[in-house]
Parts: C-alpha cells; structure tokens; sequence
C-alpha cells in the first residue's frame, strides 16, 4: 500500500513507557492519529464504545479475524484485543499519520501486511529501571511482576527486528524523539 509509510508501530516490553510516550506524541501533534482497539471485555464504567474500544463478542471477534479484518489481536487475560483493519485503511487512505501502540506480536503481522510502515522498539534506559517502573505501578502481586520480567526478557529480544529502537529515559523527550522520526520517515515538514 502506498500509504503504509505513514503507519507507526510503538512496541516494547510492559514498563517501557509505550502508552506514556504516545500520549504526550499526540498531545505535542494532534494531528497524529492513534486507532481505537476492538476487544471481547466488557466496557469499564465511563468507558465508551468507539472511543476506548470497540466492544465485541467473542463469536463477532473471531469472525473479524477469520474475514482478515483484524491486523494484529492478542489473548490477554482471557479476552481479545486487537487492532481492527478498518481502523488503519481508512486514515492511511486518507493520508493521515497513523500510530499503533502494540506488543512485539503484533508488531510482527504489521511488518507483513503493511511493508512500508516503520516499527519503533521503546527501550528502557536500563532493566533495572524496567523493574523499577514495573514495580512503582502498585498493582500486581509479586508473582505478576515476575511473569512480568521473565516476558519482558522474552520481548527486549525481539527489538533488532524492529525498524529502529529509541530509549525512553524522559517521556516528553522521547515523544520528541518519535516526531523527528516520523517527520523524516513520512516525510512530513516541520
């Protein structure tokens, strides 16, 4: 697809800062659009539908997958997520600046059905501040932060396969990091 040089693929491993990042990107260039994820969960209170996620069945999720209108989706506890194709085609058409915000997975399917797209690998400045983040969030039990750690080790090894890799050591300097990339790579002026 010729449009697929404007498709940016954001991965890392869980703590790298991947949603952090996004979001001060498309606070700095809200021009730069970020797609809504279909999932089989059911919708937390205030969340709504086209706007968070696309609420789906189990039985309407498969079915997406199987006519090929999924690009890339993930089982994560016990649901499905994914990125609805509709979702890409429609801002690549009409030449829009497009950002998926996946893991290392998924990464992979856009790689094949989008060529041109670029896949950016976030790294953290060390493991141990990998851990650190992992940790300040508060919310898991110490057997989650180490299945956690085991499958960011499993992940960190993907990141040569990735167009390019960037550190985030400071959310708002990477976001800048991003945009440069994203200038040259789509060729967009500043």
């Amino acid at each position: 697809m010729a449009n697929d040089k404007y498709l940016f693929v954001v991965s890392g491993a869980a703590g790298t800062g991947k949603d952090s990042v996004v979001k001060a990107l498309r606070q700095a260039h809200p021009e730069i659009e970020k797609t809504v994820s279909a999932t089989t969960r059911a919708p937390r209170p205030g969340e709504q539908e086209g706007v968070d996620y696309y609420y789906r069945t189990r039985e309407e999720f498969q079915q997406l997958i199987e006519k090929d209108q999924v690009v890339e989706h993930n089982f994560y506890n016990g649901n499905f997520y994914g990125t609805l194709r509709e979702e890409v085609d429609k801002r690549l058409a009409a030449g829009k600046v497009v950002v998926l915000v996946i893991d290392v997975h998924g990464a992979e399917n856009i790689r094949r059905m989008f060529p041109g797209a670029t896949t950016v690998f976030l790294l953290p400045p060390s493991e141990e501040e990998l851990e650190r983040r992992l940790r300040g969030r508060g919310t898991e039990t110490e057997e989650s932060i180490r299945e956690r750690l085991a499958t960011a080790q499993k992940e960190l090894a993907q990141q040569d396969k990735f167009t390019l890799k960037l550190v985030n050591d400071e959310v708002e300097h990477c976001a800048a990091e991003l945009y440069d990339v994203i200038c040259r790579r789509a060729g967009i002026s500043r």
